[in-house]
């Protein structure tokens, strides 16, 4: 057995007990009845049964090899050749199953499970980088469809030639953030805007924010001290809109635990007729502004041990060109590049995601030297 199988199996024994003592505690009704404590726990029985029937491939494969070879003294021709191919068969699979195991080990960014804050905002250029912001929005709303998440809008104010200045929606679905986390950035377009008349092709720029979305419990906020206004909706939306008081407007007080300095944070919500469901948006979009800022000192450390390529941390990086002359998208944090413009903004952008994740999870095996 190579020194690396043996590592390997140390670290998987190591994780044996733990699994079996997280197996019992999720039965265990005081565990149950704490609900934070549950959540995290089912989390880690999860990622933890995932190692261990890994860990059961693994050590079948290395038994399987161990008895081919010692098969293959066999005088029957028939048996020897039965047991050089499954002698074969293990020797591939073993490295592969090393790579799998290794990835499982590195742990996952805890926010990754998440539901996500979207929010796309059209940077320099004026109208052309709202028409811009327009067009990622609807991007990324066809690619939602795609994997199934449900997509809302839960304030958006529109350029003056169509597209927006900013669009703020909630996505909720099965690891969100984690999905949608690298998209973080500034997106550069270049073409001729429908607004030119020359027939010059101009860049401009629309920055993506994604948060992972704050559950209930992440973050404490005195409710009593939430001071709230309504006002009647504008916009198109029929009889109702301008009748009803259905828009919520909230303030709070916040005290910056970083700084120490307490900033008033003002959120404004219009986009369902029903005030209720519109203060309840409110309310999760607070809980998340709060936990980015608080978890952004946490994303700051780990930015400053590690910068990836890939998620530097840093909001205002620029990750991505679409160039519409040429029909090509190129991601500048893996020089990345493809000509399928059309496709792309049409929702088509998993094979980039699925190449930032690959460099990503080689950075951080680089980093966690297994």
């Amino acid at each position: 057995m190579s020194e690396n199988n043996n590592t390997l199996l140390e670290k998987l024994d190591g994780l044996v007990a733990r699994f079996e003592e997280v197996s019992t505690l999720i039965t265990d009704p005081s565990v149950i009845a704490d609900q934070k404590r549950y959540v995290k726990l089912t989390k880690e029985y999860k990622e933890l049964g995932d190692i261990m029937k890994a860990r059961g491939e693994y050590l079948q494969c290395l038994a399987g090899l161990e008895e081919a070879k010692a098969m293959m003294n066999e005088s029957d021709p028939e048996m020897k050749e039965m047991a050089r191919e499954e002698a074969a068969a293990c020797e591939a699979r073993i490295p592969e199953l090393e790579e799998e195991i290794k990835l499982l080990l590195i742990p996952a960014d805890p926010q990754d499970d998440r539901n996500a804050i979207l929010e796309i905002r059209g940077g320099t250029g004026g109208d052309e980088a709202a028409i811009f912001a327009g067009d990622l929005f609807r991007m990324y709303s066809k690619y939602c469809e795609r994997k199934g998440w449900k997509l809302e809008v839960s304030s958006a104010s529109e350029g003056a030639s169509g597209g927006f200045k900013e669009i703020i929606c909630s996505v909720t679905g099965e690891k969100v953030y984690g999905t949608l986390k690298y998209e973080s950035g500034v997106h550069r377009v270049q073409r001729v805007p429908a607004t030119e008349t020359q027939g010059r092709v101009h860049t401009s720029a629309a920055s993506v924010a994604v948060l992972p979305e704050a559950e209930p419990f992440d973050v404490e906020i005195n409710e009593g001290e939430i001071k709230w206004d309504t006002f009647r909706s504008s916009g198109a939306g029929g009889q109702n809109v301008n009748k009803v008081e259905s828009g919520v407007r909230l303030r709070y007080n916040w005290k910056n635990p970083n700084t120490g300095v307490v900033e008033e944070i003002l959120i404004e919500c219009t986009e369902t007729r029903d005030q209720p469901k519109n203060k309840e948006r409110a309310l999760a979009r607070l809980r998340t502004f709060i936990y980015d800022k608080e978890h952004q000192k946490y994303i700051d450390d780990i930015a400053s041990k590690r910068k990836t390529m890939v998620s530097t941390g840093d909001r205002s990086a620029k990750i991505r060109t679409y160039n519409y002359p040429q029909g090509r998208i190129t991601d500048h944090r893996i020089n990345y590049t493809i000509y399928n413009l059309a496709a792309f903004m049409d929702g088509d952008i998993q094979d980039c995601i699925d190449h930032l994740i690959v460099a990503e999870n080689a950075e951080r095996l680089k980093e966690s030297e297994l």
